[in-house]
């Protein structure tokens, strides 16, 4: 079996910012739906995954904001635009037979890496659809990630990453992208890393001492020398913030039931979206199993 793991927050927003300000008639948003339909359709075309699931972000992150209070802080509204179309985006991809899972208070993330982990472990092949590097820690021989087309550079295409491609992107192996992740932080998440620290000089001191542990205990000889004092003194903050880039892999996702199809709503909904091109695509697709995703 092949599983697609959709990173649904991560992909919607990308489909928003890569599509241009489409509306219906009345004005209504429609872009980031437009470009949803389209990514996942590109998924079902290129990858031909036997399953595919998307994951959704329900609210909250409870074991990071009790990390850290400030997790996420620092990020802006979802605009309006396209708050006002996930309802749909989440409604046509449940109505579509994609599932659609979410739990209060835990990342999608973390539920990401919970099902690659059950998947792999049972002998299966994930390809996890994210532009989300705090996946990458997941990579290993049957675990891949798949890279959208970058907004700003969209030529570029998709890019699949493999464990030998996190070597060469970020300079250390997926085991140590949660410890590189806490040395230089992620203002995406609001992860206060060490100032002046970038990823080149974090990933030579882990390829030398292996592990953010083994860079807090040898402090005194880490090189350049104005850093010793630095990391000494923030040891607690790294620690702390190495267990909010470590996934939690320990959840218990249910994969063993497909959701029931409702062709008459996901067909419906595009109709009421006025897109009527995808809704033709659509008719066609579920009326098909070419590629066992629909039954």
């Amino acid at each position: 079996m092949h599983y697609a793991l959709v990173d649904g927050y991560n992909m919607a927003f990308r489909a928003y910012y890569g599509m241009p300000d489409l509306t219906r008639g009345d004005g209504f948003p429609t872009g980031a739906l437009h470009g949803w339909v389209r990514t996942l359709w590109w998924i079902e075309d290129h990858l031909k995954p036997d399953r595919l699931v998307v994951f959704f972000d329900l609210g909250g992150a409870s074991r990071q904001t009790a990390l850290h209070a400030d997790y996420k802080a620092n990020r802006t509204d979802t605009p309006e635009p396209l708050a006002q179309q996930i309802p749909l985006i989440k409604e046509w991809t449940r109505a579509m037979g994609y599932g659609g899972l979410e739990v209060d208070g835990v990342e999608a993330d973390d539920l990401i890496g919970s099902a690659a982990n059950q998947i792999a472990k049972a002998g299966d092949r994930v390809s996890i659809i994210s532009a989300d590097k705090d996946l990458a820690q997941l990579l290993r021989p049957g675990v891949t990630q798949w890279l959208p087309p970058p907004t700003a550079n969209p030529k570029l295409g998709w890019r699949e990453l493999d464990e030998d491609g996190v070597v060469v992107k970020f300079g250390v192996t997926p085991a140590q992208i949660p410890d590189l992740l806490a040395l230089v932080g992620d203002t995406a998440d609001n992860i206060p890393g060490i100032p002046g620290v970038g990823l080149k000089t974090a990933a030579k001191w882990l390829v030398q001492y292996t592990s953010l542990q083994g860079i807090l205990d040898h402090s005194g000889e880490i090189l350049p020398k104005r850093f010793q004092g630095i990391i000494h003194a923030a040891r607690g903050t790294l620690q702390r913030n190495l267990e909010m880039t470590r996934l939690d892999v320990s959840h218990s996702v249910d994969l063993s039931n497909r959701p029931e199809v409702d062709s008459a709503r996901a067909i419906g909904l595009l109709e009421e979206m006025e897109m009527q091109r995808s809704a033709e695509q659509g008719k066609v697709r579920l009326a098909s199993s070419a590629h066992g995703l629909i039954e």
